[in-house]
């Protein structure tokens, strides 16, 4: 089971805040925090991470002893990944849709892959790669997303390629719902401030004590279904 904290842009351009979240997260459970490579933006804006940054953000993870991880956005952000040595990728639903070509190159690198597919409203599956390496995770790209969305969300996951899933509703309650439906990957925005209007995502996300209370339930329940799906 895999609980993914989220950090992004809610460190909202200061890096001694994406620090702290670093740390909150591993005292909340996480096992990853994931941010976001690869936007085109200036070095004074809150999304810019060139390699310097993108290697201090690493040299943060390991002295926090949590792993990083970061969503692939353009072939720039392909390339940092690979500067600062990620174990695993991610593929927000966005760029499944507009650069599926710099999917397949993410994919060619051999990693194990994360790919939402919130925007994806193709037939199938849009990419073939052997289900060790890239697993589906199920979202909706609504920020935040409404309560109601989630009757799509699958009954079963580990059935039909369903891996995990990521969240943008208020609180923790879809999170909860994944793992009690079998997600073995569940991710959520964190956050230090809620109130924040800097970037959306932060009315969304969750505090550090409403995450470790995430991990806290979680964890066993995972557990649960997991022996509940094996003597079936």
């Amino acid at each position: 089971m895999l609980f993914v904290a989220e950090i992004g842009l809610n460190h909202d351009g200061n890096f001694d805040i994406a620090h702290e979240l670093i740390r909150r997260a591993k005292d909340a459970g996480a096992d990853i925090a994931k941010f976001q490579f690869g936007w085109r933006c200036k070095p004074d804006e809150i999304n810019y991470i060139d390699k310097d940054r993108a290697r201090q953000l690493r040299d943060w993870c390991d002295y926090w002893d949590i792993e990083m991880m970061a969503s692939i956005i353009n072939d720039e952000g392909l390339e940092l990944a690979r500067h600062v040595g990620l174990r695993r990728y991610k593929i927000a639903s966005r760029t499944v849709v507009d650069r599926p070509d710099l999917v397949q190159k993410v994919l060619a690198d051999g990693k194990e892959t994360f790919v939402s597919l919130g925007m994806w409203k193709g037939e199938g599956w849009p990419f073939e790669v052997p289900s060790d390496r890239l697993h589906y995770i199920f979202c909706r790209s609504l920020y935040p997303t409404p309560p109601a969305e989630l009757r799509a969300m699958p009954t079963a996951f580990g059935v039909d390629r369903w891996y995990g899933y990521s969240d943008h509703c208020l609180g923790t309650s879809g999170c909860v719902l994944a793992i009690a439906r079998g997600a073995q990957f569940v991710e959520k925005h964190l956050t230090l401030n809620k109130a924040s209007q800097v970037i959306r995502d932060h009315i969304l996300s969750a505090t550090p004590e409403e995450f470790s209370e995430l991990v806290r339930v979680g964890r066993p329940l995972a557990r649960l279904v997991r022996e509940s799906n094996a003597r079936r």
